[in-house]
């Protein structure tokens, strides 16, 4: 297992060596649509159709009060597409993605550093929320967009069936799911609820990404920095080992098990057990509450705070960046975009209409999510971002850290009976030789 790691990890790292080879002399030049234009910016972002068009009506609006010119992009296959366009030494302009790609795109050299007191209304953003865009060279390499944070949506008619409340922890949690797989909440006289929703695939990450907010509701970390610029793997911790054992017999495993079934091979986009109508509870991010309003009914289910565990009710936070392409010319163009779209008429516009939302929490302090959307289920997501909530480190390139974490989860809650104290110690060497790849390893 370690050795197979270990091969992906260091093709990846060939990879992102050629890659930043073929993109360290990006220059001004561009044969793209507006490349040769002063006045238009060529902009990408990751989307599908829909909140594709959003993005146009926050761009024509960007455009109407500027008169600079947006190329856009709605893009799918980004990473993919951004490579191909890195290697032709052409990057677009600006690009709006993951916070998490922050560290790999910095470390391939596609990123502009930015100073925040040039753009306008910088003032208006969170030293907290700035400080998930600082490089490991101590500099910002991103403007925040939006951000968002994990909490649980829940069934309140199952509890009022059941005469049972929201949980608050994770006993309660699993009383709850218990309840909600065993009770017959629907009332159809058959055992087809299950208790929660779990997306435990290692594809993509996944098991790491829902798992990250009991790791650190257990008090367990997955890497740690030092304050120095490097980093030291955490996952063979006691707390770390604690945690992975409750989840594996509380949730997965035995006559215990409360998730629906398949969970270990469930991404997202398959995990729609809560949206049919035949699971209880879904601790997720908040793109979701469109998605429920409208098949399961916005008068059937409830969003709550995430249950605390052992150390607390800290949630997994993440959202979008906005970045500039690493070449030279139009910076005043491009900042005068980035300011557009933190600015409270940007955010607003990116958060309402009808078509879905690209911004979730505001990062402009002086809005309120729920305010803006005439919506109170907002305040439970954006207190949850400000008050109780963390992220994956950014400064690093973290996604074969990820990736690492959520092939071992899931094989530990794949195989029930393996052994979680060595698995994870195989996890935290592993972890160590994608922190030692990176030059970052303490």
């Amino acid at each position: 297992m370690g050795d197979r790691r270990r091969s992906r990890r260091l093709a990846a790292v060939l990879a992102v060596t050629a890659l930043a080879f073929g993109t360290a002399a990006c220059g001004s030049g561009s044969d793209s649509a507006g490349g040769g234009d002063p006045n238009t910016l060529e902009v990408w972002t990751r989307s599908n159709p829909d909140p594709a068009a959003t993005y146009e009506r926050v761009f024509a609006a960007f455009t109407k009060k500027t008169g600079i010119k947006i190329d856009y992009q709605p893009v799918i296959n980004f990473d993919q597409q951004l490579q191909s366009r890195a290697s032709t030494k052409d990057l677009p302009d600006v690009m709006i993605n993951d916070t998490a790609l922050m560290g790999s795109y910095q470390s391939q050299g596609l990123l502009k550093p930015i100073t925040p007191a040039s753009i306008a209304g910088s003032d208006q953003i969170t030293d907290k929320t700035w400080s998930s865009t600082v490089g490991i060279d101590g500099r910002h390499y991103g403007i925040p967009y939006s951000r968002q944070a994990q909490t649980l949506m829940i069934r309140t008619d199952w509890l009022k069936k059941l005469g049972l409340k929201a949980p608050t922890t994770w006993q309660q949690l699993l009383t709850v799911a218990k309840a909600f797989a065993t009770r017959d909440p629907d009332g159809d006289g058959k055992a087809d609820t299950y208790g929660m929703v779990v997306p435990g695939s290692a594809q993509n990450g996944y098991a790491a990404w829902w798992g990250a907010s009991f790791l650190w509701q257990g008090g367990a970390q997955i890497i740690k920095a030092d304050g120095k610029g490097t980093y030291t793997p955490a996952m063979d911790s006691t707390a770390a080992v604690n945690t992975v054992t409750w989840m594996k017999d509380n949730l997965f495993c035995g006559d215990n098990a409360v998730i629906q079934p398949g969970a270990v091979t469930a991404v997202t986009g398959t995990a729609t057990n809560f949206q049919d109508g035949n699971a209880g509870m879904y601790l997720t991010g908040p793109y979701n509450i469109a998605t429920f309003d409208t098949t399961l009914g916005k008068d059937k289910y409830e969003v709550v705070p995430a249950p605390a565990g052992p150390a607390g009710d800290d949630v997994l936070a993440d959202g979008e960046n906005i970045y500039f392409g690493a070449k030279t010319g139009k910076t005043k163009q491009e900042q005068a975009l980035a300011a557009f779209l933190i600015s409270p008429q940007g955010q607003q516009l990116a958060m309402t209409g009808k078509n879905q939302p690209v911004v979730r929490i505001p990062v402009n302090s002086t809005l309120d999510a729920a305010e803006v959307r005439n919506d109170p289920r907002w305040s439970v997501v954006q207190k949850a971002y400000e008050d109780a909530s963390q992220q994956f480190p950014n400064a690093p390139d973290f996604a074969p850290i990820k990736q690492d974490t959520a092939d071992s989860l899931n094989a530990v809650f794949t195989y029930c009976g393996s052994d979680v104290r060595s698995q994870l110690g195989e996890l935290n060497e592993t972890l160590a030789g994608d922190l030692k790849d990176q030059d970052l390893l303490k």
